[in-house]
């Protein structure tokens, strides 16, 4: 299937949004290093948006690197490798970031497997095609996702095979491949597209044809110009089309990232695909590539591992189930004024405090933020000036949404449409009385949800 190049059209830009300090250049010009192998990893059975999987072997059992120990039970689920070859030790609950209990797999370290540069080789080197691809049946590509546990990488983690598939109802004419990377302080996937350009074009090539796309657009903030240079170089020839985007938070939100480089608009609580599109991260991207050309699972992950309360800004190339405490020692430990720890971004991460927490397929980041970036004022009530309103860039009301949601009014908050707001942290960080509004709103969607399966059974 050749490629349509209709030249890119896009706006570049959304309506709103906020422009918060990016502390990209923490760990922006640092190379990614590859973490030796642990000691052990902890792997949570739930790795995505969706169901969780069901385990697929027993404890004191003897596993290999990258073979498969979980099997997703819905469609909207994963499967899931061990990273590492090992003993498995017994099942155990344990919470996540997020603040989720989860039952997990621990695997204790019993064998070896490429170590430093080796690794990365295995993981991301190598040849690359971007010709010839036609001989991969799109059905087959999706089942090779699914069989690798691809989950969304940017964050979402919503299970990629799901998003990359053919379907005759809602035909997909142009892939998106995100790599805008708007969160404040992460840069992974910015070093990802400089050191691994080649997969994820060849990743790109692949969830075309597997969704029938005639076009592909890869979306990337114009704070990142290295990145485009290295991107274009690489789909030289392929029909790819760059789309360099205005630095604007959150432009890598897929209906932002639509609007500004397609100048489609995504439905209030709509998907990307009622206007014919499919969109996917680029470190996705990449591993699609792996899973189709080398069929290898999904089981190390670049995270970046950042922020002023860290004494060795860095990216690294970890095991899916390490600690973040592990990342931590490894990046040279805390500052003396270290203050916070956030899985994530300091927008849309989740704050948490054991350092034994794991590391989730979706963990593209670890921010220790210091005392004086966590300094904030103590929450006062809303003086009603509508910033919250002006920066949202889905067009809600995030004190009303806050409000419903903090007395509990499930019928209120279905109608301030709380399912529609994807917690970017816009109104948070914009809010001059320093409301929680992004918690309030979290827990207001988890009633919210936990109703409508009630209404369901």
């Amino acid at each position: 299937m050749a490629l349509k190049s209709t030249g890119y059209d896009g706006n570049g830009t959304f309506a709103h949004g906020v422009h918060p300090p990016d502390h990209k250049d923490l760990a922006k010009d640092a190379s990614i290093r590859v973490m030796p192998t642990p000691d052990k990893v902890v792997l949570s059975l739930h790795q995505n948006i969706g169901g969780p999987c069901e385990p697929m072997v027993k404890a004191r059992q003897t596993v290999g690197w990258g073979e498969l120990i979980g099997k997703g039970a819905s469609f909207v689920s994963t499967t899931l490798h061990a990273s590492v070859p090992g003993v498995v030790q017994r099942p155990m609950r344990m919470t996540l970031a997020n603040g989720r209990h989860m039952d997990t797999l621990p695997i204790k370290t019993d064998g070896e497997i490429p170590s430093d540069r080796d690794l990365w080789e295995e993981i991301y080197g190598g040849h690359w095609p971007t010709t010839g691809l036609e001989a991969y049946d799109p059905e087959l590509i999706s089942r090779d996702i699914s069989a690798a546990g691809l989950v969304g990488l940017g964050g979402a983690a919503f299970p990629t095979h799901v998003k990359i598939t053919p379907s005759d109802k809602k035909p997909i004419h142009t892939l998106v491949v995100n790599g805008c990377e708007c969160e404040p302080y992460l840069t992974s996937d910015y070093r990802l597209m400089l050191e691994a350009s080649a997969p994820i074009v060849t990743g790109a090539l692949l969830a075309a044809r597997s969704v029938g796309a005639e076009r592909i657009v890869i979306g990337i903030e114009d704070n990142k110009i290295p990145a485009v240079a290295a991107i274009r170089q690489a789909a030289e020839g392929t029909g790819i089309q760059i789309g360099v985007v205005k630095t604007k938070y959150p432009q890598g939100s897929e209906k932002h990232l639509i609007q500004a480089l397609l100048k489609r608009q995504v439905p209030l609580g709509g998907l990307p695909a009622d206007v014919g599109v499919a969109m996917s991260n680029v470190a996705t991207i990449a591993a699609v590539a792996r899973a189709v050309i080398h069929n290898k699972p999904l089981t190390h992950r670049v995270i970046s591992v950042t922020g002023g309360g860290i004494v060795k800004p860095s990216n690294v190339l970890a095991p899916i189930g390490i600690s973040f405490g592990a990342l931590i020692d490894f990046c040279g430990g805390l500052t003396p004024n270290a203050a916070r720890l956030v899985a994530g971004g300091p927008m849309m991460g989740f704050a948490f405090s054991n350092p034994e927490t794991p590391v989730t397929k979706g963990a593209g980041g670890l921010t220790v933020m210091s005392e004086e970036e966590v300094r904030a004022g103590e929450e006062s009530a809303c003086v009603r000036c509508g910033k919250c309103v002006d920066v949202c860039p889905m067009n809600l009301v995030p004190t009303k949404i806050a409000l419903a949601s903090r007395y509990q009014n499930i019928g209120l908050s279905r109608r301030y449409n709380i399912m529609a707001c994807f917690e970017c942290g816009s109104c948070a960080y914009t809010c001059p009385a320093h409301i929680p509004l992004v918690q309030l709103i979290r827990a207001g969607k988890a009633r919210v949800t936990a109703e409508n399966r009630r209404e369901g059974e």
